[in-house]
């Protein structure tokens, strides 16, 4: 329980880590941010299919296909209607780039919540693969999900600075998506751990999750400024120090 708990820290951390860099490095260069980007998609995409979907299969027994791909599609769309509820993160961005004015408090509320909203299924992604008891890829999950967490904790402070919220509000809303990311991970353990029928469901939910988030959010904003090849190998990268990395865990 000690190490799933430092591990809740560590991704809800990696955001606020990501924000401070973001007060370093205001402009933060698209052709950086999306190497990095990509690489965490790669590490994710790995982690959905080599420490999720593949077990949710293996542990479903008789009719483990078929609840693994009612899984895969219940995350999906459960991230599909969240989309429609709460608009995308860069479209956020992006929206607040382009104002001028002093934000309200509306706002500022719609641009946290958007990321707070994004974040918990991160968590809960985390805390089932605790909950799995499979410790070394629980771990593996946990840090390509932390990693993609850091560019993105550097990408919401310019926007945030720039319509006149103020640094310490700023930090303030990064500590609390963090902390999401965090209460997310805690949710996603106990859950499996106390019904463990429901885990082979909850493996292939939470990988279809990632799937969507690496499809919807990850490879078309790494795609979006012109360095795609750039991209594709970084992606490739991280997906391959991930296949590595599960087959000497063994």
């Amino acid at each position: 329980m000690k190490l799933v708990f430092l591990t809740a820290l560590g991704v809800g951390g990696a955001t606020v880590i990501g924000a401070l860099l973001g007060f370093i490095f205001k402009k933060l260069s698209h052709k950086f941010s999306d190497i990095v980007l990509s690489f965490a998609a790669g590490v994710m995409l790995a982690a959905a299919v080599l420490g999720l979907i593949l077990p949710s299969v293996e542990l479903g027994g008789k009719f483990g296909l078929i609840t693994t791909i009612a899984g895969i599609f219940s995350g999906a769309l459960f991230l599909n209607v969240i989309d429609k509820l709460i608009p995308h993160l860069h479209r956020l961005v992006d929206y607040d780039i382009e104002a001028h004015n002093s934000t309200n408090l509306s706002r500022v509320l719609l641009f946290v919540t958007a990321i707070a909203i994004h974040n918990l299924p991160e968590g809960i992604t985390a805390g089932v693969g605790f909950g799995a008891g499979n410790t070394s890829q629980a771990l593996i999950i946990a840090g390509g999900i932390a990693l993609q967490n850091i560019p993105e904790g550097m990408a919401i402070i310019g926007p945030m600075l720039a319509v006149g919220v103020s640094s310490r509000k700023t930090f303030l809303c990064a500590l609390f998506t963090g902390l999401i990311e965090v209460v997310g991970t805690l949710i996603g353990y106990f859950a499996v751990s106390i019904a463990s029928v429901i885990l082979p469901f909850a493996l292939a939910f939470a990988g279809g999750t990632m799937l969507y988030v690496i499809s919807d959010d990850m490879i078309p904003e790494t795609h979006a400024h012109g360095n795609e090849r750039g991209a594709t190998y970084s992606l490739l990268i991280g997906f391959s120090i991930m296949l590595i990395t599960d087959i000497l865990l063994g």
